[in-house]
Formats: C-alpha cells, sequence, structure tokens
C-alpha cells in the first residue's frame, strides 16, 4: 500500500456523514459523487439532497433517534434516505429485499421503525408501520435543514445480520465508522480522484454503503448498478468507465465460467475487491480480464480488518492486519494461540468508533461479543509463521451462501411450522462454485410425509430465496447429546449423503 487517504487523520468531530459532505463539497463540489442510470448528482448535489430529504423526514415528524427502514432494490433514493437520516440524527434500517413473513416482521419490529419507505414491488408484504410510503409517490423533498452536528459515536445505520442461535440481530453503526471504511478501504484499493467506484451490491449491505463512502472520501465518482449478472457485469463495467469494482468469491467464480465476453478486456477496471476468493482464481483472473483481486476480512460489527493489499500476501489468504486494528487468534479461554495453532479470529480497533456499537436491544448478546475487550467473530482461523492470516471455517451455527449470511436457526424454525416435520437441523455443505449450500436434514412425523418440492415450496413464502436449502435429506432421527441437544457437528463430518434430494438436480425453481 502506498497512497495514503485524503482525509486520514480528519478531527474527530468531522467524521461523520454530515460533516464529510460539507468537507467535500467545498473542496470538491462540481465532481460527480454519484451516477445511477441516466442520473448523475454533483458532490454539493448530494449534500443539498441530503439536507432537503431531511427536511422531508422532519416534516414527516421524524426525529433525532427515531428509525426509518427502507425496502427497495438499488436506488439513488436509498442514499439519499441514509444521508437525510444522518443529517438529522435518526437511524437508518435498509432491509433484505428476500426477507418474508416472520423475518420481515421481526426486523421492522425490532426496529421500531416510524417510517417504512418501500418500493412498488415490496408494497403488498410490507409490515405494518406508523407510516408506510411508497418510492413512487412519498413526499416530495422538502425544504433543506441544517444538519444537527451528530455525534461521531451515534447510530446512524441499523443493519440486520443472522443470528446463529437465534433471530436476526440489529447491528449498531455509529457515523464513525462508515468514515473509517472509506478510509482503510480507499487506502487498500489506492483510490484517487480519477477512480470511477461501480457495485452492484445491494444498498441493504455494508459494502455498497460503505462503498459509496469510500467514494466521497477519496473525490472518486460512485457508480450504482443493478444487481449482478454475469452475462453482463462486463458490459456494465464498460459502459460506466469504471476503475474499481467489489465482487465476492462466487462471482469471480460465475465470471470465469462463461465463454469469453466481447467485453471482458474492453474496461478500464484495474483492481476488485472480492473477499472469500480461492487462491486457484487469482491468477486466472488477473489473466483472462486484467484485473487484480484483494481479498481481506471485515464483517457488519467490524470494519476492514484484514487486507491482502500488502506486497507478498499470498492468494488465497486473507492477508495482514491493518494498521488501525489489531487481531488474535484464541482458544476457548481467549488465550492467544502461537503461529501455526488455529482459533478465533478477536478484533478490536485503535480508533474511536471504527467498529459498531453492540446489537440493538441485546446487552448480553453484546457483552457476550465484545467479552474481555474483543470483538469474538466466530471465525476460526490460524496466523502462519510469516504474519499472513488464512481462513479455516466458522465456529457459528452460521452458512455463507453467495455472500449472504444464513442462520440456520431460522431456517429451522420455518421448518418446524410445517405439520408433517417433527424435527429439523440445517448444516452447511461445500459448493461447487465457492462458499457453502444449504442442507437440511429432516425427521417426518409419525404418520405422515412430505414431498421434499412441497418442502420447498412451503419455504419459499417463508424465507429469504438464498436460505431456502438446496438439498433436503429425510433421517429417522437426529444425534442428540444427553441433555437433548442436536450434534451438528455429527452432521456436518456427514456432509451430503447419496440419500440427499437435490433441488437443483431435481430443476425446481425458486425466486431470486
Amino acid at each position: 500500500m502506498r497512497n495514503v487517504s485524503p482525509l486520514r487523520g480528519l478531527p474527530i468531530e468531522q467524521q461523520t456523514l454530515p460533516a464529510l459532505l460539507d468537507l467535500q463539497a467545498e473542496r470538491h463540489g462540481d465532481r460527480v459523487l454519484l451516477r445511477d442510470g441516466e442520473t448523475a448528482l454533483t458532490v454539493a448535489e448530494m449534500r443539498d439532497a441530503a439536507a432537503r430529504t431531511a427536511g422531508m423526514l422532519q416534516e414527516a415528524g421524524i426525529r433525532r433517534g427515531d428509525s426509518v427502514a427502507t425496502m427497495s432494490e438499488n436506488r439513488r433514493e436509498l442514499l439519499e434516505l441514509w444521508l437525510g437520516c444522518a443529517w438529522i440524527g435518526a437511524v437508518y434500517l435498509p432491509i433484505n429485499t428476500a426477507l418474508r413473513g416472520k423475518q420481515l416482521e421481526h426486523v421492522v419490529k425490532d426496529g421500531n421503525s416510524q417510517l417504512l419507505v418501500v418500493a412498488p414491488e415490496f408494497a403488498e408484504i410490507a409490515p405494518s408501520a406508523p407510516q408506510v410510503w411508497r418510492f413512487n409517490d412519498y413526499p416530495n423533498p422538502g425544504n433543506a435543514v441544517t444538519h444537527i452536528s451528530p455525534r461521531p459515536g451515534d447510530t446512524c445505520a441499523l443493519l440486520y445480520t443472522s443470528g446463529t442461535t437465534g433471530p436476526s440481530k440489529g447491528v449498531r453503526c455509529p457515523q464513525a465508522q462508515w468514515y473509517w471504511w472509506g478510509v482503510t478501504t480507499g487506502e487498500a484499493l489506492q483510490l484517487d480522484e480519477d477512480d470511477v467506484l461501480y457495485t452492484c451490491m445491494p444498498l441493504f449491505h455494508t459494502n455498497a454503503l460503505n462503498t459509496f463512502v469510500q467514494a466521497l472520501i477519496a473525490g472518486a465518482t460512485f457508480v450504482l448498478g443493478p444487481r449482478f449478472s454475469a452475462s453482463q457485469m462486463w458490459q456494465r463495467l464498460a459502459e460506466s468507465d469504471a476503475t474499481v469494482t467489489f465482487l465476492l468469491g462466487a462471482m469471480v467464480h460465475m465470471l470465469l465460467k462463461r465463454d469469453d465476453d466481447p467485453f471482458g478486456r474492453q474496461h478500464r477496471v484495474r483492481v476488485a475487491l472480492s473477499p472469500a476468493t480461492p487462491a486457484a482464481l487469482h491468477e486466472e483472473f488477473r489473466t483472462r480480464f486484467g484485473v487484480r483481486l484483494v481479498d481481506g476480512w471485515g464483517s457488519t460489527e467490524t470494519n476492514y480488518v484484514l487486507s491482502t493489499a500488502f506486497d507478498g500476501a499470498p492468494a488465497g489468504s486473507m492477508g495482514a492486519v491493518l494498521p488501525d486494528f489489531e487481531a488474535r487468534v484464541v482458544d476457548e479461554n481467549d488465550s492467544e494461540q502461537p503461529p501455526g495453532m488455529p482459533g478465533e479470529l478477536v478484533v478490536r480497533a485503535k480508533q474511536p468508533n471504527a467498529f459498531a456499537n453492540g446489537y440493538h436491544g441485546l446487552s448480553g448478546k453484546t457483552v457476550e461479543a465484545w467479552r474481555n475487550l474483543w470483538l469474538h467473530t466466530g471465525d476460526r482461523v490460524v496466523r502462519d509463521e510469516q504474519g499472513w492470516w488464512w481462513f479455516v471455517d466458522r465456529l457459528s451455527d452460521s452458512i455463507r451462501r453467495r455472500g449472504e449470511n444464513i442462520s440456520s436457526f431460522e431456517v429451522e424454525t420455518v421448518l418446524a411450522e410445517h405439520d408433517a416435520v417433527a424435527a429439523s437441523a440445517v448444516v452447511p455443505v461445500p459448493s461447487e462454485i465457492g462458499e457453502e449450500e444449504v442442507l437440511a436434514y429432516v425427521v417426518q412425523r409419525t404418520g405422515k410425509t412430505v414431498d421434499p418440492v412441497e418442502l420447498i415450496r412451503f419455504c419459499s413464502s417463508r424465507l429469504a430465496y438464498f436460505a431456502i436449502p438446496r438439498y433436503i435429506d429425510f433421517v429417522d432421527e437426529l444425534p442428540l447429546t444427553p441433555s437433548g441437544k442436536i450434534q451438528k457437528y455429527k452432521l456436518r463430518e456427514r456432509g451430503l449423503a447419496a440419500t440427499a434430494w437435490d433441488r437443483d438436480a431435481a430443476g425446481v425453481q425458486i425466486t431470486g
């Protein structure tokens, strides 16, 4: 890494979204900050849009600390709402568009949303809230208001991440966390004013939101694209004039599987941040498309803590710890493990408010995760003798499928609602394109049977599409401990048996 972010060392009181907008509007007011389809907004116009959106929210009765939920595919107005909330100290709560049923109701209710703004296509499934607006008919932006000068530690976004032993938890992301996302990731990617950052990641994830802040801090341009399409990705990158983009390991695999694309070399992309990309794909991707892949580790609760943006970082590793953070490998007693010995990854920030403030309404879970002054990630890793970090597996009961974290608890809860299901256990199995697939072991009730297709259809109206099991294995019983708990490690060790039904092989389609 060479370039230092132009805003590194900013006074702490300016490490907020409103202050960053003000500062960059003075420095780069006429530069295009956001492109969304045919729309282009300069930094000054984006700052003004935030102030007007804040005025609209105030006119609707939204005050400091109130929660504003949104549910939509990528669109410019989502960013305006986020920045408008930050402007007046309200909390922005973006909802995963794949959520349905109880999962969706839980997020809106748990977040105590005073206002829910939805795209027309989600209006019919929108849960109740004190106010519900549609993007196609919600009020025009109000009069611009002066921002309230929020504190760096004030929560400005509530992002729900899948729980491993219970319902999804809301992560309280403070103002300054976004500043540090922008600084650290921008330095790792060597961003400057000439860069164009293209993302197809959804704006309900940390990834796309912090990409916007990377562009804001670097004085670069942020291009908001539609959801990922392997057949159209290179054309979209070429047409957007992108120099930087953001992928996942599964996306890299999909792009490499395709035949030569006429746009595969007709672009300006020099680097892609691509977490969880297998080592074998890095050089092939660079050779075919001329794009260097940068890997690393971060999470909604943390920041960009580990990165391969160091000279000599091995492909497939997590890289090394970035200067603003600390990391350790610990055993079950939180004792640090020596190099070569695997254990849990625990991390902490050297900078104030660079990590999340905890879990909304869950003080016990917050204390548990941040025990002994280190955030416990649930990831099992190893640090080698040279100081490079390597991912081993997850200690938690979470499944990672195509960039989405899936709570096995939530999948099991839905399966239990079917009257033919007596018990179930959901575990990950390796996917042929990287990351994992969802396997459900199902015990049927005595005297009842259920067809796997029927069970999948049952799940499709109650679960996010990415959480619906690909595999179903009907078994007579589940392995239990003496106290009656399911021994999932035995199911993981068993893996994918010949008895498992495969949704993909059966040709059963789901919406996604």
